[in-house]
């Protein structure tokens, strides 16, 4: 585990941030050794701020605590997954085309049905606004705004997650709001939805609408298949776009334009970015 001493301390939410996207990114590998001391000299923090932050990190299943050794780093199976920091961190490491592939499978997996259940759960208040959102994300896909874009997408996942009176699907929420938020920060969205991808979000509010299950069972899955159509087709081309450049590419590691840490670069250095960023 790469130890630097920080220049200067940094605040309590970017060290969590640092070490949580270290661990998560493999740069801190499971079974490494983490102590108080450790935290406290990479980041010239006190003692009460690193024993926080590594409750934080225990309470995410990426540490476990062993007595007269200190915390420990787990494998990813022991992650809690599903947490929004955990899948943040993993979306801004160096494997994240993987956890898109993982994220968007479950959400196969997960929100056609959702959608069929919506459809007979869902108020008038939600109907209303997810015709309403339809329309806006057609109106902004079709304008080229992936900023409005992604707030209308992320208001209409979750409102259907919600809509379904299923406290279980409620609580994914957060989860799909990264996974949405990542593939685009990431570049990985085109500036303009596929007509077949505003369609289906369409028929997904109008099933809803009409109490008809199946079909926004359906027009949920034909959303979600265009949407990985769309990620697949934009991480070949960034991998045949880098190949021909001479550039050689892990096709597990991500795609993004973006800056981010990297096995060489220390957790207190990523802390002290993301200070300097808020």
């Amino acid at each position: 585990m790469n130890k630097v001493m920080a220049s200067a301390p940094v605040g309590y939410s970017s060290i969590v941030n640092a070490l949580g996207l270290s661990i998560t990114s493999g740069d801190i590998a499971p079974g490494d050794v983490m102590t108080l001391n450790y935290v406290q000299e990479e980041f010239g923090v006190s003692r009460t701020i690193a024993r926080d932050v590594m409750r934080v990190l225990e309470s995410l299943g990426l540490l476990y605590s062993r007595r007269r050794v200190g915390l420990i780093v787990q494998d990813f199976s022991e992650w809690k997954v599903l947490d929004p920091r955990v899948i943040r961190w993993r979306l801004e490491g160096q494997n994240r085309s993987a956890q898109l592939r993982s994220l968007t499978e479950l959400r196969v997996a997960v929100e056609p049905f959702a959608a069929g259940a919506a459809a007979e759960s869902a108020t008038e208040e939600d109907i209303e606004e997810l015709l309403r959102i339809a329309g806006e994300l057609r109106r902004t896909g079709e304008n080229g705004d992936v900023q409005a874009f992604l707030q209308y997408d992320i208001e209409f996942h979750s409102r259907v997650l919600r809509s379904t009176g299923n406290e279980l699907f409620s609580a994914l929420t957060e989860a799909v709001t990264e996974v949405l938020a990542g593939r685009t920060h990431a570049g990985l969205m085109p500036t303009h939805p596929s007509p077949a991808s505003l369609d289906a979000h369409e028929r997904v509010a109008w099933a809803i609408r009409d109490g008809d299950p199946h079909e926004a069972e359906r027009a949920m899955q034909g959303t979600l298949t265009a949407v990985r159509e769309e990620l697949r087709l934009k991480v070949h081309r960034s991998y045949q776009e880098r190949h021909a450049g001479g550039v050689e590419v892990d096709r597990d590691r991500d795609f993004e334009p973006g800056v981010h840490a990297t096995p060489s670069e220390p957790a207190a250095s990523a802390a002290r970015d993301h200070d300097s960023q808020t």
